[in-house]
């Protein structure tokens, strides 16, 4: 992969310089993962008459006022406020006085601009610092070749460069015109502060939307309006994937307030255009309405003979035939369970999970001379455009999009199967065009957080150590290939923590479409394997928390890639070690095994590591003898690095995840019949409630690591520790989800 070098003042220009080093970013990206931005983080970019503007995150005018740009998409994850700290405190500004701008999709410029994974904190930690530190690098040289004097006798603070040998300052605004005029520092020449200097990450910031969002200022995709802009709404088979037969267009067309009305014949790719029928009018109402009278009939396709029972038969046949392929084997399993002290067996099962976002899917589009323009809240705006280039038979260069704030996201965002089907909707048309989808839409064609099912089996000596781990793990695919996040690496805790582990697949298929919800894969699983854990603990005689601790103390560590250098960093994987720092935090914080409980009440404990991060939480629920369960309080630790950029910020994402996480134990759960999905609104698919919502107390561990993210890895382990919970007060083993299917009644 080649490399470029940084431009100097040989002939260059700025814009050139732009140019140059978003090619180079590019390189950087497919490189490195923690600093992806690469040389584009110092990158010049072209600036208003007025402005300094050293990289495309910072300008500053004459007046001294700062515009901070925020390059991600908001979804509610905070990262419109945390990306821009990071770049103000290696700036120095006065965060309270900087303007924060959202940024509109424009890879030339930013490269990543994703909101998924946990990534953004891992991904900009130094790259969005040094774009701070490369703009106050320029603005000291500029203030010290002002005065006379040498750059390292000159400090910064609010906006301000001091001298303090003679007592002279001057405001940034006053240095922008000659700053502007130098070149990029070399990013081997950017100085980053010493944390210990910190003075605006780790303090507690206002989410900068959070006025105007609870002023009900227009900010979201669901808010947008252009001139001459019309309504859509949009009816597809209610069996995914399927087709218009016939529909009564022509009469809708002849209703009030319509446009149009017109078949889409769409294509078989779940995550692009699907066939159904667009609806366009003067106002979403009379779009609505216009769409109960529509009358069609549908080519349903194979999906229609799937169902929920028909999912739950297939997984029991595949569970009494051999498994399809195996996934890990070490030691000799057979032969520890042959010998074990006690054998313990059970299966699990989870149901399929929808996102839910309080926003519903939307996109507003303008088509006009081959190109297209969209607002769309959108988590993954750059597959969005392919998408929308492929389709329309554009290119992608045609196709500009603004990001706007979404409301709610949790991994649905990431397709974009909303803004092709605005585009396409648009050009039909003819008229710009916002389509809103209902909240049945919404519900029925999500990409949802696929089911599962667990064959569990452990091993205990005489001692109640785990010599022996077995899973067969029944999921949705063909061949070797998952579908969707239906997957499951061979190393999830404990396998990597028992000699003798065996964990095996097989897959059905599956035509309902599946996506990455919160901590995908580890939001189900971690159910699955805590609990389990848990019986074995129990089984062992042996309180869970030292059973898990044990458990860590004997994990082993990955092997260093073949011919690695001695020293060599390890790939990034689970430390052991990271993880017992906080259970035994949250086992002291929560009173773990000193507390007194009052019969049919109980505390469950579990930990996982997802997304980088090691959370270990503690759920004191009561459960009456009558099965009524209330949850009292969650205990939370987590490990996610060095740095708490935003405390606030990173306090609610953790509370956030889990409560979503609670809601997702006690009552949320899609079923099938005939292919398409039974709950269409919230009276059949419950979020959690206010008056569901507990004290989470939340607690960080600190430890020697680059700050990591925290939008997923607080949310799966809730679940279980509710359900260990659930067996401490009552005695009653949950192996299936929701909770509000399960009787929970105990005497």
């Amino acid at each position: 992969m080649s490399t470029t070098t940084t431009p100097n003042d040989s002939g260059v220009s700025r814009r050139d310089f732009l140019r140059v080093s978003a090619v180079a970013g590019g390189g950087m990206l497919l490189a490195t993962w923690l600093e992806p931005l690469g040389n584009a983080a110092v990158a010049l970019a072209p600036s208003a008459a007025a402005d300094f503007a050293p990289n495309a995150w910072i300008r500053i005018g004459t007046d001294g006022a700062v515009t901070l740009v925020a390059q991600n998409p908001e979804v509610g994850q905070g990262v419109k406020t945390m990306l821009p700290m990071l770049i103000a405190e290696e700036l120095d500004v006065d965060f309270a006085k900087v303007r924060i701008e959202q940024a509109s999709f424009d890879p030339t410029r930013f490269q990543s601009q994703f909101a998924g994974g946990s990534t953004a904190t891992p991904t900009h930690w130094l790259p969005m610092r040094r774009a701070g530190a490369a703009g106050r690098m320029l603005l000291v040289r500029a203030a010290a070749e002002t005065w006379g004097v040498p750059e390292g006798e000159c400090e910064t603070s609010a906006g301000v460069v001091h001298h303090r040998a003679s007592g002279r300052s001057l405001a940034y605004g006053a240095l922008v015109e000659k700053a502007a005029t130098y070149p990029a520092p070399r990013p081997d020449a950017v100085v980053l502060k010493d944390p210990k200097a910190f003075k605006l990450i780790g303090t507690r910031v206002r989410n900068v939307d959070v006025k105007a969002i609870v002023t009900g200022k227009p900010l979201f995709g669901i808010d947008v309006d252009v001139p001459g802009m019309h309504y859509a709404v949009f009816e597809k088979c209610p069996v995914y994937g399927g087709k218009v037969a016939r529909a009564n267009v022509d009469a809708i067309r002849r209703l009030p307030g319509v446009r149009t009305a017109f078949v889409v014949e769409g294509g078989s790719e779940l995550t692009g255009l699907l066939g159904g029928v667009a609806i366009v009018a003067e106002s979403w109402w009379a779009a609505k309405k216009a769409r109960d009278q529509l009358k069609v009939t549908w080519n349903e396709g194979a999906t229609a003979e799937q169902s929920t029972a028909s999912i739950a038969r297939r997984a029991a046949e595949l569970f009494d035939a051999p498994p399809q392929r195996t996934l890990r084997k070490e030691g000799d399993p057979d032969g520890a369970f042959a010998r074990a002290a006690k054998v313990v067996e059970a299966r699990y099962e989870y149901p399929f999970v929808a996102h839910a976002p309080l926003e519903p899917q939307n996109t507003t589009a303008r088509v006009g001379e081959g190109k297209i323009e969209i607002w769309s809240p959108t988590q993954n705006p750059a597959p969005g455009r392919a998408l929308v280039a492929r389709t329309l038979g554009i290119k992608e260069d045609d196709v500009t999009i603004h990001m706007v704030r979404g409301g709610g996201g949790f991994g649905r965002r990431l397709m974009n199967d909303y803004m092709v089907e605005a585009a396409w909707i648009a050009r039909e048309a003819g008229v710009p065009v916002k389509l809103l989808w209902s909240r049945e839409d919404d519900l029925r064609h999500d990409f949802y957080r696929p089911g599962g099912f667990h064959a569990l089996k452990g091993a205990l000596d005489a001692e109640g150590k785990l010599i022996a781990w077995r899973d067969h793990f029944v999921s949705f695919g063909e061949g070797e290939r998952f579908v969707n996040s239906a997957q499951m690496s061979g190393s999830e805790f404990p396998a990597r923590s028992v000699p003798n582990v065996a964990i095996d697949a097989s897959v059905m298929p599956l035509g309902i479409p599946t996506g990455p919800l919160r901590a995908p894969s580890s939001n189900a699983l971690a159910f699955a394997f805590q609990c389990f854990v848990d019986e074995l603990a129990h089984a062992a005689g042996k309180d869970p928390l030292q059973f898990h601790l044990d458990l860590l103390a004997q994990t082993t560590m990955p092997a260093p890639p073949p011919n690695a250098a001695p020293n060599a960093p390890r790939p990034v994987a689970f430390d052991p070690a990271r993880m017992r720092g906080v259970l035994e935090l949250v086992a002291e914080k929560s009173g773990w095994g000193t507390r007194k409980l009052p019969k049919g009440t109980g505390m469950g404990i579990a930990h996982y590591f997802s997304h980088r991060g090691y959370f270990a939480e503690v759920v004191r629920a009561r459960v009456s003898r009558a099965g009524v369960l209330t949850v009292e309080q969650v205990w939370a630790a987590g490990d996610v690095g060095s740095e708490i950029i935003n405390p606030s910020g990173a306090e609610q994402q953790v509370q956030g995840a889990v409560l979503d996480g609670l809601g997702q134990a006690l009552a949320q759960r899609i079923t099938f019949t005939r292919g398409r999905a039974d709950q269409g609104n919230f009276h059949q698919y419950p979020l959690l409630r206010l008056k569901q919502a507990v004290p989470v107390e939340v607690h960080w561990r600190r430890t020697d690591h680059p700050p990591t993210g925290l939008g997923e890895p607080a949310l799966p382990p809730v679940i279980p520790a509710l359900v260990n919970a659930i067996f401490a007060a009552t005695g009653k083993r949950v192996r299936s989800l929701p909770l509000s299917q399960q009787d929970l009644k105990w005497s």
